[in-house]
């Protein structure tokens, strides 16, 4: 999961993009990069760590022109974590492209094999983004075919890459010379949204991961990009868009509405925070239905992304709503840290309990998630610390039983808490008293109540349903297998034919 911004400007957008970043920092906290675009050249910065660490006065004079992408990283399991890996990418035929990507192809060693073997080109990193890259490259290349770069040429591009790229991507790009491209992958997985601006007469441009980076920076939301669509803005300020899919679905990640996206962003139509209130109510229901004979003297979410949910459901049951963990913002989030031992060390970190609300009280402790349980293992023997007597978990979100291959860093079912145990065993397995968990129809409904339109999700982290229909199950052994380090990264022949297959298909 990462957060991409991509800027044209009356102004210098060098300031833009790096507040842009700030409000995105959520979405990724491993690397982060700029690069804005003047007379034809780029400026670039990049390097490993949080926006405010990684950009100085110095990077940030260096960052000239009017014109610019930027990315946040959250690097994905068996992803190398070095500068080089950084984004925004960029290769210097034809034109100049620099590119940023938020999601994950599902067949990058195909992919791999085929820009080096057909397309004549080199990938120097290990990231599926620079694969992206030039294979849109590529695309653009055969496109242009002598004549002068337009429009129409970078719609052909997207429309080549949508062809042969398969899994989850939301993609902003700047052409040396030409000026801003957008796109996202036919089946909407990732999200990204268009905002606009009046400065001095002058039409400015924003595409973004989440509507608060528009919001905040003074743009208009104008719409999302739609699944399979292009959006180009040229230097002029002209802009077009073309749907380039052949097929195109709508199905984002239900994920981001229990987890990853601010609550102040609204995505395809969706208020995330009217969206978690909407999964308290229907937790609360499942609670009445199926737990009222558990004594539960008092509700306390886990800050911050369960707020909501915990706030509504206290309010449906009638039932007193509490702080009782202080976080510490300094910390970053532990689900996106890699490594268990590190996300365990930083949980007493990051949170604090006040045993005002715990000493002898009955606690239902209501959480977005439970993916890994090293987290919820830890909050529920800190709350046993401070005095509970009894500790119950909710979660706002089901099961997370299947890996997540579209971005999110599951790659393991070994890994996943839920893979393989009854509610009753998670509940063991985290010192809880007691596991409710919400119904992946209930949560579905949920952000449906927001906006009905919405017919079809990305819900594989629950249901085992992989919407782009090249998953399987030799490709999740494989990542599983890499991440272990049990197998090389390159497939076997058998399995890249099958890839190939699926790509033609």
């Amino acid at each position: 999961m990462c957060g991409i911004i991509g800027v044209l400007s009356a102004q210098p957008v060098n300031q833009l993009l790096y507040d842009g970043l700030q409000l995105l920092q959520h979405r990724g906290q491993d690397a982060a990069g700029i690069v804005t675009m003047d007379g034809g050249m780029f400026h670039m910065h990049k390097n490993l760590g949080m926006v405010r660490d990684v950009f100085r006065t110095r990077d940030m004079r260096n960052l000239e022109g009017n014109v610019g992408i930027a990315h946040v990283r959250y690097p994905t399991a068996g992803s190398a974590s070095s500068p080089a890996e950084a984004q925004p990418f960029y290769v210097n035929s034809p034109f100049g492209i620099v590119l940023a990507h938020n999601g994950n192809l599902t067949n990058t060693e195909v992919l791999k094999d085929e820009v080096f073997k057909d397309d004549l080109r080199h990938v120097n990193t290990s990231s599926d983004s620079e694969v992206l890259l030039n294979v849109l490259a590529h695309e653009l290349q055969g496109a242009v075919q002598g004549h002068r770069l337009d429009a129409d040429d970078v719609f052909a591009a997207v429309a080549g890459a949508h062809r042969r790229c398969r899994g989850a991507y939301a993609v902003v790009a700047m052409i040396a010379g030409f000026g801003l491209v957008a796109f996202r992958d036919p089946y909407g997985i990732r999200p990204l949204i268009i905002g606009t601006n009046e400065t001095d007469g002058h039409k400015e441009w924003m595409v973004a991961s989440e509507s608060v980076t528009l919001d905040a920076m003074g743009f208009r939301v104008v719409r999302d990009v739609a699944p399979g669509e292009a959006v180009v803005v040229t230097l002029d300020g002209e802009f077009a868009s073309r749907q380039c899919a052949a097929r195109a679905s709508l199905n984002p990640c239900i994920f981001e509405y229990v987890y990853f996206a601010r609550p102040d962003s609204v995505m395809d139509g969706v208020s995330v925070y009217e969206t978690r209130l909407k999964m308290g109510e229907y937790l609360a229901e499942k609670m009445r239905r199926d737990f009222g004979h558990l004594n539960i003297d008092v509700v306390i979410p886990i800050p911050d992304t369960s707020r909501p949910s915990a706030l509504q459901l206290a309010h449906r049951l009638n039932l007193p709503y509490r702080e009782g963990f202080i976080k510490n913002r300094y910390i970053g989030r532990t689900f996106i840290m890699p490594g268990q031992s590190v996300r365990r060390k930083s949980v007493r970190q990051k949170l604090n309990a006040m045993p005002l609300e715990f000493r002898n009280k009955s606690v239902l402790l209501v959480d977005d998630s439970i993916v890994r349980g090293t987290t919820s293992r830890e909050i529920i023997q800190m709350a046993r610390e401070a005095g509970a007597t009894s500790v119950y978990f909710a979660s706002a979100s089901p099961p997370v039983r299947y890996p997540n291959v579209y971005g999110i860093d599951m790659p393991t079912r070994e890994e996943l808490l839920a893979n393989g145990r009854s509610d009753e065993e998670i509940a063991r397995e985290i010192g809880a008293d007691a596991v409710i968990y919400q119904d992946l129809p209930d949560l579905i409904a949920a952000v449906r109540d927001v906006n009905p339109s919405l017919t079809r999700f990305d819900a594989s982290c629950f249901d085992g349903h992989y919407i782009t229909g090249d998953v399987s199950e030799e490709y999740l052994a494989r990542l599983e297998g890499q991440r272990n380090g049990n197998i090389p990264s390159t497939p076997s022949p058998a399995t890249r034919q099958m890839d190939l297959n699926l790509v033609a298909s």
